[in-house]
């Protein structure tokens, strides 16, 4: 996996051995960065609250949201039906705290910060780690950023258009009797949807994770490709787990960790390619 993206580049001092001390102390500076840039993205999105809440957090509660229409274009294209259009969700959302709504701003606001300065947070470690590599390797991870930050927003992406919706849909309007009415904590559901969403941009790293167990002689394409039904069931398993108990949700999402895990065995192979040119 060549990494060779990143647009800032520091001189590397040779032969200057940094104390324990001094390690600290620039890893201090990098955490302060990281925690300033997220702080600004946080007052940003507390400004644009209204937006935020009424159009992206509420979006997949709503029978407008874009993937309910593109479902119900599939089903009319392929179907000539509404077997997949989604006419109502039976439930609604009350708040049961004084002051749950205002601090739930606060919470929205912070994730936004997360999440926007995340490529800020991946280049501040980046920057950290880099005294410690050889030149070599600073060269074959000038993309890190870049690349952590793409599978991260991904995974964010697919957890906010695919799973949410569906996760929604199906589990709000379950009702085991009719007398029943769901009517759902706010903070509940903000709640699911933040672990969906965050979780599957963290799940999407995985190339990048495989990539440095390998970079370290951890992991290995011939143990992976031996084991690679394990890894199977481990991803259905998983997939099983992140979405509601219903095969479709759980195929849609075993779908793209597979394809992670076949492209982590590439990368790795191609490590190892690398390796043994070095070696020669």
């Amino acid at each position: 996996m060549a990494l060779d993206q990143d647009h800032i580049e520091e001189p590397v001092e040779e032969g200057k051995e940094m104390s324990f001390f001094d390690h600290i102390d620039e890893l201090r500076k990098h955490l302060l960065r990281s925690a300033y840039a997220i702080v600004g993205f946080s007052i940003l999105g507390f400004f644009y609250m209204d937006y935020i809440f009424h159009q992206i957090i509420l979006g997949p509660l709503r029978v407008d949201f874009f993937t309910y229409r593109k479902l119900c274009e599939l089903s009319h294209y392929f179907n000539q039906s509404d077997d997949f259009c989604v006419q109502e969700l039976n439930f609604s959302l009350q708040n049961t705290e004084m002051a749950g709504q205002f601090m739930m701003s606060f919470k929205l606001a912070f994730l936004v910060g997360i999440i926007l300065s995340m490529p800020v947070v991946l280049y501040q470690f980046w920057l950290f780690v880099k005294p410690a590599l050889s030149k070599k390797e600073i060269n074959n991870t000038r993309g890190f950023t870049f690349y952590t930050t793409f599978l991260f927003l991904s995974g964010v992406m697919f957890g906010y258009f695919v799973l949410c919706p569906i996760s929604i849909n199906f589990l709000g309007s379950y009702t085991l009797s009719p007398l029943i009415k769901n009517e759902i904590n706010m903070q509940n559901v903000i709640s699911f949807m933040t672990m969906i969403v965050v979780g599957t941009g963290l799940i999407f790293e995985l190339p990048v994770v495989m990539y440095f167990l390998a970079k370290i002689g951890m992991l290995s394409s011939a143990f992976l490709i031996k084991y690679r039904k394990h890894a199977v069931l481990v991803i259905l398993v998983i997939a099983a787990i992140a979405t509601p108990p219903d095969v479709v949700s759980q195929i849609i999402l075993t779908i793209p960790l597979y394809s992670l895990f076949e492209l982590g065995i590439f990368i790795i192979k191609r490590v190892e390619k690398q390796k043994a040119a070095a070696n020669e």
